[in-house]
């Protein structure tokens, strides 16, 4: 392996993580965005778009867990289940772990993307896209929430940074928050990943107050992503259901019973989540547009 090769991961506009790589499998550009699938040196194969890491093999289970099981558990019974984004069928892996679940829709505008991952990334979707529950709609995740009528228990999103692309930022917006509110349930619960708020705060506190104008119940944490370089924040609402209300020993209870197994997410993670403040950088904030 040559030392000087290496992957800059962008953390923000001042900052790059350098990652030696070992090789690259494939390299092209979609309809939509830029695609690299490689394997990089204590990470494993990484799936990166317009030049920022997505996932990566070594710690993917860290973001994949937090951002669907805190919501999943949250819902008393979430039998169906909407995915916007998440091409890399990472989420979808750990929504189908849930024995409740009997319909899983993944909406991703990428069907390039989607190929890709099911032919380079089994590491990553371990073979969900082929589980009878599982449904892939290749659209617009906006015109999909405009368009469909069917209702949801459940919907992740799982976008690109709203500081990344614009592929995904009109996601991120009040109105797509408040068209998604009426494809969920009464009893409906959401979460989307909302990029970093100490590099980007000014981003991140937009997302939150766009979710606030629209749910009651909205909650916040975050998880360290070595490969990401900072902590990923999520945001977890709902107009009738409160994680924070979830003791450690439910959380068990609910994950125990729908046969759920994990390699970092349990109960006591849960409420390490609901309970830790989010960070923020004020220095930063003037790099933040």
């Amino acid at each position: 392996m040559n030392p000087n090769i290496l992957v800059l991961e962008p953390v923000s506009r001042t900052v790059s993580l350098a990652l030696s790589l070992k090789k690259v499998l494939l390299d092209v550009k979609t309809k939509y965005q830029h695609v690299q699938i490689v394997e990089i040196e204590e990470f494993g194969r990484a799936l990166i778009l317009d030049g920022l890491i997505q996932c990566a093999e070594a710690d993917e289970y860290l973001y994949h867990e937090s951002l669907v099981h805190p919501v999943m558990t949250t819902h008393p019974k979430p039998k169906k289940v909407l995915i916007i984004g998440g091409g890399d069928g990472g989420a979808l892996r750990e929504v189908l772990k849930h024995n409740l679940v009997e319909e899983v829709v993944l909406v991703d505008i990428d069907g390039e993307l989607v190929e890709i991952a099911k032919k380079y990334l089994e590491v990553i979707h371990r073979g969900s896209f082929n589980d009878p529950r599982s449904k892939v709609v290749i659209m617009d995740g906006f015109k999909f929430i405009e368009e469909s009528n069917d209702q949801y228990d459940v919907v992740i999103l799982d976008l690109t940074d709203p500081h990344g692309p614009e592929i995904a930022k009109a996601l991120y917006s009040k109105e797509f928050y408040s068209k998604l509110r009426s494809r969920l349930y009464d009893d409906g619960v959401i979460v989307t990943q909302s990029g970093n708020s100490f590099f980007f705060p000014n981003t991140y506190g937009r997302t939150v107050s766009n979710v606030r104008q629209v749910f009651n119940i909205v909650r916040e944490y975050s998880v360290w992503v070595p490969s990401f370089g900072y902590a990923c924040n999520f945001i977890l609402a709902s107009n009738s259901y409160d994680p924070a209300k979830l003791s450690r020993y439910e959380v068990e209870d609910r994950l125990r019973v729908r046969n759920v197994s994990t390699s970092y997410y349990n109960g006591e993670v849960h409420e390490m989540f609901m309970r830790s403040p989010i960070i923020y950088n004020r220095f930063s904030i003037s790099l933040d547009r």
